[in-house]
């Protein structure tokens, strides 16, 4: 009888690890509820509002040796826990107060490894860690995403790994997408009940994420496999590469380690997606001590105008009197860089010499006396291969920045790459743009220093696509930027409709209005903010110059008032005691009432850039205006097609 109940106690005891365990927990304010569920695989579901969003998605990591992670899951223990603290973000894109609030599930298993789940009110994440040193392989990690039927996907179809990361987005039912296509991230699902927005966070020494789809309603995890060897393409090219020899493996890893946490921002109200700073709370802190000298702020930008500097007694060009002539616009203009993109060194690859024509040296002291800084553009591929010396040398020469471009791989070697450059510039002070990058997966919280990423299909397309349409223009606001600030590079001033447009590399020209161009300047979160026009064109219109650099780069506090993926969106920002609203259509018309109900009492004056009257004939046609409003208001703008609406809300 005592051998039969020490039996039954031991099966009592081991139970869980035998027959798996189910658990439950909800995000703070109750309307987001996840479960899982411990067996031979790792299974969870979510719903919002008692309503099915995702059912019986699986996470596991499979190794080349020892224990693999959700594989005949065996839990030790866990342990449910609510947190609740702020955030303050070195260089707020969106808050400089971010409240971090969540459920978090933590469960341990047989094997040394953890999965952590948390609930938020705007979404989930999981994150697995491994707690044991272990010198192995990570051959892949199933990421499969399961959707109720009938779900869509604004899908940023990629026809390579080997990318920019720049895409449209594809409105095509899940069931339509095959094992042949796959996209970047973030990327969004459109169920019956809410809408899922994708993507990945905390990303360190590990392969990005792509997602295929499989004719059905579910999405799969792929990665680049570890890159044995990288060649010049057609061994003469200064940028691109071909992957000649790849591992059977994504990653090399020691163990004692977290893997990169997989976010689901989740909403039935498209405004989440904007305000969301979940990718940033899910990030590593900053290790940045003293984060003083990083200085967000615009620039003034020369390859899309192509240096097409007029109305001077020089020839413009790549040469020292045009970058001058760049430095005294945005001195008179209060615009703190001017960058001196491709074409100020001797070539592409020997980028520690300058091009005879511009005195690198000249401009640099130029700018510090009319206190505008200098940010360089180069190359990814010459800068890896001499990365503590390239970036010494230029700090030694006194400039503030880099941009640097043409990555265009998301495999380990590149993730520690953008590392590598984010640590050696954080010590040498030096701020960093990426471009021709993947989007924006944590490094910026951790390293304050990388004050932007591209990662989007932004204006620079208007040289050589019409691609650059309203529609999508207020589609990336609610996807790509729901991952961190882009370097769209807004400020065209030469503004067309659709039936006007024309492609032009030297004089390109932007789909939709004026005021479309102005509002990007409060809608897009981008510390450090381009200005893409040529200086002589931006002369001419003085009025428009005048009211984007009013514009701060930063913000204490964003609320969205409207907003629908796709359609239209209407948003406003706080820095200090001053509020900017932006707001942006396709090329549907558009009536927007907005309640200003966000300010607090007495009497502000609002000075607005809108649409003129012939706007929706001449994209250029604007108005300005101030009136008086106050906390009570209740204003009506109007939007032409491909339109847009900004103001500058001041205490009188």
């Amino acid at each position: 009888m005592i051998k039969q109940i020490v039996y039954i106690v031991f099966l009592i005891l081991t139970a869980p690890q035998v027959f798996g365990q189910d658990f439950k927990i909800k995000s703070p304010d109750k309307k987001i509820e996840l479960a899982v569920t411990i067996d031979e695989v790792i299974l969870w579901s979510v719903t919002l509002n008692n309503k099915e969003v995702m059912k019986n998605s699986r996470a596991a990591v499979d190794f080349s040796k020892s224990v693999d992670f959700g594989v005949n899951a065996k839990v030790k223990k866990h342990s449910v826990q609510n947190q609740s603290s702020f955030i303050y973000p070195d260089v707020p894109h969106k808050d400089a107060k971010i409240k971090d609030e969540f459920t978090e599930l933590s469960i341990d298993f047989v094997g040394d490894y953890q999965l952590k789940f948390r609930a938020y009110n705007d979404g989930v994440a999981y994150q697995f860690l491994d707690s044991k040193k272990r010198e192995r392989n990570v051959m892949t990690e199933e990421v499969s995403l399961k959707f109720p039927e009938g779900t869509r996907s604004l899908f940023p179809e990629e026809n390579s790994m080997y990318s920019h990361n720049e895409r449209l987005y594809l409105d095509k039912s899940l069931a339509e997408i095959t094992t042949d296509q796959f996209c970047s991230l973030p990327v969004l699902f459109v169920t019956d009940n809410a809408k899922v927005l994708f993507t990945e966070t905390a990303l360190h020494d590990y392969p990005g994420m792509f997602m295929r789809g499989n004719s059905n309603t579910t999405t799969d995890a792929i990665f680049p496999k570890y890159v044995l060897e990288a060649v010049d393409k057609d061994n003469k090219s200064d940028r691109s590469q071909e992957i000649t020899k790849v591992a059977d493996y994504i990653a090399q890893t020691s163990g004692n380690r977290a893997y990169p946490w997989r976010v689901f921002i989740i909403s039935d109200d498209d405004r989440t997606f904007v305000e969301s700073n979940l990718t940033y709370q899910l990030s590593k802190p900053s290790v940045i001590k003293n984060p003083s000298w990083i200085k967000p702020g615009k620039v003034a930008w020369d390859w899309y105008n192509a240096n097409n500097i007029y109305g001077v007694d020089f020839k413009s060009g790549l040469n020292t009197s045009t970058y001058k002539f760049y430095i005294d616009f945005a001195a008179a203009n209060n615009i703190e860089y001017v960058i001196l993109d491709e074409g100020w060194t001797k070539s592409t690859t020997e980028i520690l010499e300058f091009n005879p024509d511009i005195d690198v040296p000249e401009l640099i002291s130029y700018g510090k006396k009319k206190d505008v800084e200098l940010i360089l553009w180069v190359l990814w591929k010459p800068l890896d291969e001499n990365l503590d010396k390239i970036l010494e040398t230029y700090k030694s020469w006194g400039i503030k920045g880099i941009k640097v471009d043409y990555m265009q791989r998301n495999d380990q070697y590149m993730v520690n790459s953008y590392e590598r450059i984010a640590k050696k510039c954080a010590e040498l002070e030096l701020i960093v743009d990426f471009h021709g990058a993947f989007k924006p997966s944590g490094l910026r919280r951790m390293y304050p220093n990388v004050i932007n990423y591209e990662g989007v299909k932004g204006s620079e397309n208007n040289k050589w696509s019409k691609n650059i349409t309203p529609e999508h223009n207020v589609t990336i606001p609610f996807i790509r930027m729901a991952a961190g600030p882009m370097d769209y590079t807004p400020g065209a001033m030469n503004n067309r409709h659709e039936d006007d447009f024309e492609i032009s590399f030297e004089r390109p020209m932007s789909m939709g209005t004026r005021a479309h161009q102005v509002a990007m300047y409060i809608v897009y979160e981008a510390p450090l903010q381009m200005l893409c026009e040529s200086p002589s064109t931006y002369i001419k219109e003085q009025k428009t110059v005048n009211f984007i650099t009013k514009i701060p780069t930063v913000w204490d506090e964003t609320i969205v008032l409207k907003g629908s993926i796709g359609d239209y969106i209407a948003l406003a920002r706080r820095k200090n005691d001053t509020w900017y609203v932006g707001a942006m259509t396709d090329s549907t018309s558009r009536k927007l009432e907005l309640n200003l109900s966000f300010l607090k009492e007495g009497a502000f004056n609002m000075e607005v850039f809108k649409d003129g009257i012939n706007a929706d004939r001449f994209a250029e046609d604007y108005k300005l205006e101030t009136i008086e409003v106050d906390s009570n208001s209740e204003i009506s703008i109007e939007m032409a097609s491909g339109g847009g609406w900004s103001a500058i809300i001041t205490e009188k």
